[in-house]
């Protein structure tokens, strides 16, 4: 993996190559970054008040940028600037603890952002609420061009432990299945993004619940096809996504996109600091994440709970087609739980499990250091298994 940090914590650079990955340019990020490189050495939750700072500066040029490019009748250019800007406010505000005073106005700002974004850059990309438990779960709709011919299948992409749906915004992956006649439904499910930030619904080990309310809510659009609504799911979506495949059978396919099958297992590894953590101040976050008490001298509790986050006997429920996708060089999420939920699924109709390769890249978790390689792949088994799934209907 690219580290512009040499000397620097992981986190920090996984923010980078995921922000270049997702659009990022090397010179804006490089000039966030560069004064911020003795902070890096700091340590990863120490520093993070300093990366804030530098991306927000960044952030706030291209803003700026974007507003003159508006005022000139530049909307294509205001748009990339907009994209970007969406991009880096993304990465830093993952980087927040949970208890830092900026968090929430930062989102709040990163929703601003993105919606001058899909103005300007993505009009067929829109917010919608999906209606759950008396209350709604944020999301974006990317309405595919095939759509305005009639309905298309769908992929409901949903979040990890500390992504957004503006990093699924950011990262291209509903462009990809726009351009191959699918449209995208990106969900802050309870326990991430928005839904987790600005309404505090935290994760459960169910995920069929608001699973179901995602199907029930694109059950309800002209332009979606019901019988192909697909759920992909990366980082700890590896097991978010299976798990409602599993138990919610209107799910036409499932993509683990970064194999989770069993996180508890992992909570305990990074107790013993075995393993890297996707982000700084990192049992507080999960905490917050699973609304639980207590922190890092007392995890017990927590640890016990977290052992039911497991698809031992879960992922045999997958009776439809099923990707497992997985970085040989992984380093949060071992490799052998990708094999695991792999030979697990018996039942799945059409089962694979890709294993990318330090030789071609996307090696790393989600495959973050080659992201486009892996977007690009899952879209294609997609669009491929729904042409399947279509001509089996007749």
């Amino acid at each position: 993996m690219f580290e512009y940090f040499p000397t620097g914590p992981y986190t920090w650079n996984l923010s980078v190559v995921a922000t270049l990955n997702s659009g990022g340019l090397i010179d804006e990020v490089d000039r966030a970054c560069r004064p911020i490189k003795d902070a890096a050495n700091a340590g990863e939750d120490a520093g993070t008040p300093d990366f804030l700072r530098a991306w927000t500066a960044l952030t706030d040029q291209l803003v700026g940028q974007a507003e003159e490019a508006e005022k000139a009748g530049h909307v294509r250019t205001a748009g990339q600037l907009w994209f970007r800007a969406s991009n880096y406010l993304a990465q830093a505000e993952r980087m927040l603890a949970h208890s830092d005073p900026n968090r929430v106005p930062t989102y709040r700002r990163m929703l601003e952002i993105a919606q001058k974004a899909f103005e300007t850059h993505s009009p067929r990309v829109s917010r919608v609420e999906v209606p759950y438990e008396g209350t709604t779960l944020p999301a974006y709709f990317s309405a595919a061009p095939a759509a305005d011919d009639g309905p298309v299948p769908v992929v409901v992409l949903v979040n990890g432990l500390d992504s957004t749906k503006e990093h699924m915004y950011a990262s291209d992956h509903w462009e990809e299945l726009a351009a191959r006649g699918i449209s995208c439904l990106m969900l802050d499910q309870p326990g991430t993004g928005e839904a987790l930030r600005l309404q505090g619904l935290t994760a459960r080990v169910d995920t069929e619940a608001w699973g179901a309310a995602a199907v029930d809510y694109l059950e309800t659009r002209d332009d979606v096809d019901a019988s192909r609504i697909g759920i992909v799911g990366w980082s700890l979506g590896g097991y978010y996504a299976p798990r409602a495949a599993a138990f919610e059978k209107r799910f036409a396919l499932c993509v683990a996109w970064g194999a989770n099958h069993d996180w508890g297992a992992v909570q305990r590894r990074r107790r013993e600091r075995e393993g890297e953590r996707p982000v700084p101040h990192y049992w507080e976050h999960v905490l917050w994440v699973w609304g639980q008490q207590g922190d890092e001298s007392d995890l017990d509790g927590f640890l016990d709970f977290a052992d039911q986050v497991n698809l031992e006997g879960v992922v045999e429920q997958i009776t439809v087609p099923f990707l497992v996708a997985h970085g040989a060089n992984d380093r949060q999420i071992p490799l052998e739980m990708a094999h695991r939920s792999y030979d697990q699924a018996v039942n799945s109709p059409k089962r694979e499990l890709r294993v990318f390769t330090p030789e071609e890249g996307a090696t790393e978790h989600i495959g973050l250091d080659h992201l486009p390689y892996v977007s690009t792949f899952v879209a294609d088994w997609v669009a491929d298994t729904f042409a399947e799934l279509a001509a089996r209907r007749g």
